[in-house]
């Protein structure tokens, strides 16, 4: 009783669920200690604790033990749960074992069309899960496991049911064409570039503005010295005229030489002449008079 397909269980591609694994693998799953301890009297809602425990996924490993995954993934085709719970079961994002199993029983038991609805868009899972077989353990992601499972015709040691093409169901209307990720970001990058173009195509019309405020130090040089070209001024003059501004020269006593500069030899003469005059019309009776 325990190893028999539950009552009014349907049939699945036109045998019992159970039959879907190989009997060589059936059978060794049936004397397997993990079946017979925690596989019993499971349901839909209890086989969640034991398949949030697993460590890896895998079909067979050593003498031909069936792994866990393995014994659970039976035990999945025996009480054969309704759509709705196995769709929950890939909702459960943080666990990851639990949905790896949701999905292999998915691909075992669901119609093409949706097979490829349900399962390709969990290629976006990039999580890290470990694979157990014969030579040990292996890592491996989810998307990649995913893939096998639409690609290869055997995973985990189990041959699978055959899977229509997609590009055959496309043709036959069944189902439409697929969304790539690539395309979504290359659309992305396309309408950055487009956006970055306009920006460029509108960047010139204030560039002029800019580039006449801020004039190269040369050009600045050039008006100037035509400047004062116009008004009859040597670069020599222009020059000196603001040296003669520095204050290194200010402090240097440039104020007393200017004003000895500015004295004329003229100016010199009169102020003598000024005082021999000055001299003469002094009277002798004054100067008996004033005391030496």
């Amino acid at each position: 009783m325990a190893n028999t397909t539950v009552r009014g269980a349907l049939a699945i591609h036109g045998q019992n669920p159970q039959y879907l694994v190989e009997t060589v693998i059936r059978n060794r799953i049936y004397e397997d200690p993990y079946w017979k301890e925690h596989c019993f009297a499971l349901t839909a809602e209890t086989l969640i604790d034991k398949a949030i425990e697993l460590k890896a996924i895998g079909g067979v490993y050593g003498n031909n033990k069936p792994t866990e995954f393995m014994c659970l993934l039976l035990k999945l085709l025996q009480i054969q749960p309704e759509k709705e719970i196995l769709l929950e079961y890939l909702q459960a994002e943080e666990f990851k074992y639990l949905r790896a199993l949701a999905v292999m029983y998915i691909r075992m038991t669901f119609r093409a069309v949706e097979v490829y609805e349900i399962l390709e868009p969990l290629l976006k899972d990039f999580r890290k899960i470990r694979y157990r077989n014969s030579g040990g353990y292996h890592l491996t992601f989810m998307d990649e496991f995913v893939d096998q499972l639409l690609r290869d015709e055997r995973v985990c040691d189990i041959i699978l049911p055959r899977l229509t093409k997609r590009d055959v169901l496309e043709d036959n209307g069944e189902i439409g064409p697929r969304k790539s990720r690539l395309l979504d970001a290359m659309e992305g990058k396309e309408e950055e570039g487009s956006e970055r173009g306009r920006s460029r195509s509108r960047s010139p019309d204030r560039s002029p503005s800019r580039s006449s405020r801020t004039a190269s130090p040369s050009r600045s040089r050039s008006r100037s010295a035509a400047s004062d070209k116009s008004r009859g001024r040597s670069p020599s003059e222009a020059g000196s005229r603001y040296v003669s501004r520095s204050p290194s020269r200010s402090r240097s006593g440039s104020r007393y030489r200017s004003r000895s500069r500015s004295i004329s030899p003229d100016r010199v003469n009169a102020d003598a002449a000024r005082f021999r005059s000055r001299s003469r019309s002094i009277s002798p009776d004054r100067m008996e008079t004033e005391p030496s």
